[in-house]
């Protein structure tokens, strides 16, 4: 039997293992959950540690399901945020991750960049980023700054884990506000006027290419061979792409997980004028993918359920028996700042249009509204998206057919809903195949399970809310500029 190709996704709250078959279809899939530490107001991190042992079990389960030796590793995980190493990869201190907003006073370093730094970065200002984090860490905790030998993403932390090698590739750079863009390269200029230290950055490599191999200590703990190839790998949403098959221009895709992503591939970066939007790097040599981003969904979804006191299941059953517009309340979902359009890091969440008649429904119908005008505010500030030949649906928060719908409605576009509900680590793991010579070319796009179509009757009512919602969060993203 043909080895099975392994990969590994580090998401924001768990981790998840694939194994496909040589063709690229799923064999196996397992997830293993581990815990996001909010130890301040706008403090949002997580120890590396729980990430290996979540990926140990996550390995074991996929493995023992697949029942296939496996061949190669590739990987993927959560972009942004910033991981401090000692030489030997052990953290410094807790991961800071990308839906952290303490880095928001460092921001100002950036707006004193000489304008020609500025532009070889090609993306707005975001206090998640990696470059704002260290900055906060050189500032705030020098003591740890100086010890540190790397600064790491998600995955290449995970990476340094299995083969002990150090690196870094396009996708995940060009997220960190420290990266150029056009130039495919570490912008020394940049780093050099933040005041940091180059030295912390890893060499690069392309996602497709071999990062190393696994080592015995590793191989011991995931109960693998020693040995195996290891890919350099992607960011998440990079990986995704591959994972769908959406690997050149026309689709548009929408990723809904713990925030939601609506992107498009490019052969030349063209940098928003604006910065409404991000330009990052693709996993693939030589191209580019547009970003607009929602900073909070599935996470906006996990705090209103929790403060709320309901469960996914009753609050689906909300939402299908529910009528457009949630009775006048709209919420604005700013939980952790706002990403597309506005970039407005001190965004806040609200409630708002309340009154004694509305009761819980309204609110929990009101709540998967707000996250979709979201998704439909940053959406339209991509110009690829009206003139797009198809929009493609995927992500674990993409699954549920109430949710598939009112996007649809919201959207006023035809949904294909994508049989890759865990694309990012299926992209990983085609990238691990390709890099281990495993994989010859990248296998079809993925097949879409069915097509969601707007509902005329909903258009109207879902129109009227939008300009509501959208009056509504320009009165809360004013007071908090």
């Amino acid at each position: 039997m043909n080895p099975g190709l392994l990969g590994i996704d580090i998401g924001t709250g768990s981790t998840k293992a694939m194994i496909l078959d040589g063709s690229g279809r799923q064999l196996a899939v397992a997830t293993s959950y581990h815990p996001v530490e909010r130890p301040q107001r706008g403090w949002v991190e997580a120890d590396p540690e729980a990430w290996w042992t979540a990926t140990c079990e996550a390995v074991h389960d996929a493995a023992a399901a697949a029942g296939v030796a496996i061949g190669s590793v590739g990987l993927s995980g959560q972009m942004h945020g910033a991981v401090l190493t000692r030489a030997d990869g052990s953290a410094l201190r807790p991961a800071v991750l990308w839906a952290d907003q303490r880095a928001e006073p460092q921001l100002a370093h950036y707006r004193g960049l000489p304008a020609a730094s500025w532009a070889t970065l090609g993306n707005p200002l975001a206090a998640g980023m990696t470059g704002p984090i260290l900055c906060w860490l050189a500032e705030h905790e020098a003591h740890l700054y100086r010890q540190a030998a790397w600064v790491m993403q998600a995955k290449d932390w995970l990476r340094f884990r299995l083969t002990g090698n150090a690196g870094c590739e396009p996708s995940d750079a060009s997220g960190t506000l420290l990266y150029d863009v056009v130039g495919r390269q570490w912008a020394g200029p940049v780093i050099s006027q933040l005041g940091l230290r180059y030295e912390l950055f890893a060499p690069l490599g392309e996602s497709t290419a071999l990062a190393g191999e696994l080592s015995t200590r590793a191989a011991q703990a995931l109960g693998l061979e020693v040995g195996l190839p290891v890919g350099f790998g992607a960011a998440d949403t990079a990986a995704a792409l591959v994972g769908t098959g959406v690997t050149g221009c026309g689709p548009v895709q929408l990723t809904v997980g713990t925030g939601a992503q609506v992107v498009t591939v490019r052969q030349e970066p063209r940098p928003d004028d604006s910065r409404r939007y991000h330009v990052f790097a693709s996993a693939l040599p030589d191209q580019f993918y547009a970003l607009a981003a929602v900073q909070a969904a599935g996470l906006a979804f996990e705090w209103a359920w929790s403060v709320l006191g309901c469960d996914w299941r009753a609050a689906y059953r909300v939402l299908e028996r529910s009528a457009p517009g949630a009775n006048g309340v709209c919420f604005i979902p700013h939980l952790a700042g706002a990403r597309s359009p506005s970039m407005n890091t001190c965004a806040t969440a609200a409630f708002t249009g309340l009154d004694l008649s509305h009761d819980r429904h309204d609110l929990i119908r009101s709540v998967f509204e707000g996250i979709a005008f979201s998704i439909r505010e940053a959406a339209a500030v991509l110009p690829e998206f009206g003139e797009a030949s198809e929009i493609r649906l995927a992500g674990g928060g993409s699954v549920p057919p109430a949710w598939q719908q009112l996007l649809a409605d919201v959207l006023a576009r035809p949904l294909l809903i994508m049989d890759a509900a865990n694309a990012s680590p299926r992209g990983a793991a085609l990238l691990g195949g390709l890099a281990a010579g495993l994989v010859q070319e990248l296998p079809e796009a993925a097949c879409a399970t069915t097509v969601t179509y707007p509902t005329e009757a909903c258009s109207g009512p879902l129109d009227e809310a939008y300009v509501r919602w959208l009056n509504r969060e320009a009165v809360e993203l004013d007071h908090h500029p």
